[in-house]
């Protein structure tokens, strides 16, 4: 295959999120994957710490099998029945449901304008969809905060991650990340229901985006570099407060980000990151601008060369594979 096909798939892809963005939550890919999870945790009779954490296991193994088979297929389909072009545009698309830039600015546009008129209980009712913790009673800083907090931290895990293995790994590895994100998402709770059942995708998230976000410090520092922020403040603030989180990732990218910002973040009673103010709504558009910049950099810089010389071609083998494997079963 010409590497500029691989090249052009990358690209493509960048370009669907930025254009089109996401597709309707009711018709995504992703919400049908977590509609199965759904239906399998219903069905599963909890029986005690190792038969949990088995299950979980095998429920991740499951769901990313069915995922990864589902895509390469696709893929495989396309280049063999219709052209190389139509594997193009079929893996940019598939791969794009992996990632989202997109959608950090659509989530929190709304909330900073809420901000800006002083609407505090629409902000409070947007965040609350986009964290965790109670928003009824927080003032503005900390709507704020939540908002960049949310978009530092999920930049790793909704660009940076899938991209890289992507990357070096093609849909494969890709959906792998994605399916233990998902996962980790859906079942990484420390209660009684899910303590032992989601061990296993939790520490797979962790594992899988050990290295992709630390590697995320170097693109934010060069987005910081273009947008002229405090690059030096980054790396201190990422080096001194990235393990007060209690995630062993998410505290990369939220500290480098409140460096390079100036601005604290904090989760009451949890931790507070940085050394300056809480944001205003202000800094809700520089930290949008921020990860935007830095998930292109990581796309164009990391995740276009590895693919066209490393994805791409364990990709196609496996395409290969896969149908070679379905015309010996016919």
């Amino acid at each position: 295959m010409d590497p500029l096909l691989p090249a052009a798939t990358v690209i493509t892809a960048l370009f669907i999120d930025l254009i089109f963005g996401d597709p309707p939550n009711s018709i995504h890919p992703l919400r049908w994957i977590g509609n199965v999870i759904d239906a399998l945790d219903r069905r599963i009779v909890r029986r005690g710490p190792w038969h949990d954490r088995l299950l979980g296991a095998l429920v991740y193994l499951f769901i990313a099998a069915i995922a990864i088979t589902a895509a390469l297929l696709l893929a495989a389909v396309a280049r063999t029945f219709v052209g190389e072009w139509a594997w193009v545009i079929v893996t940019a698309l598939l791969f794009k449901l992996t990632f989202a830039v997109s959608s950090f600015r659509r989530h929190c546009i709304p909330i900073r304008n809420a901000l800006e008129k002083g609407d505090l209980d629409s902000a409070r009712s947007m965040v609350s969809m986009i964290v965790s913790r109670n928003s009824s009673s927080m003032g503005k800083e900390h709507l704020a905060s939540c908002c960049v907090e949310s978009v530092s931290e999920n930049s790793v895990d909704s660009v940076v991650s899938p991209a890289f293995y992507m990357g070096f790994f093609g849909l494969l590895g890709a959906y792998l990340f994605r399916c233990a994100n998902l996962m980790d998402a859906m079942w990484g709770y420390r209660n009684d229901r899910y303590r032992h059942l989601g061990t296993f995708p939790a520490v797979l998230d962790d594992i899988l985006g050990f290295i992709s976000s630390r590697i995320s410090l170097l693109f934010l520092a060069l987005a910081a570099i273009l947008l002229r922020l405090d690059v030096r403040g980054l790396f201190r603030i990422a080096a001194r407060d990235s393990s007060l989180t209690p995630s062993p990732n998410s505290g990369w990218p939220m500290a480098a980000t409140a460096g390079a910002l100036g601005i604290s973040m904090e989760k009451p009673n949890v931790y507070r990151i940085g050394d300056g103010p809480l944001p205003d709504d202000e800094d809700i558009e520089k930290v949008l601008r921020l990860v935007e910049i830095t998930s292109i950099l990581f796309i164009i810089l990391v995740t276009l060369p590895s693919y066209v010389f490393i994805g791409a071609p364990l990709q196609l083998f496996l395409e290969d594979a896969l149908l070679g494997a379905i015309g010996g079963l016919i």
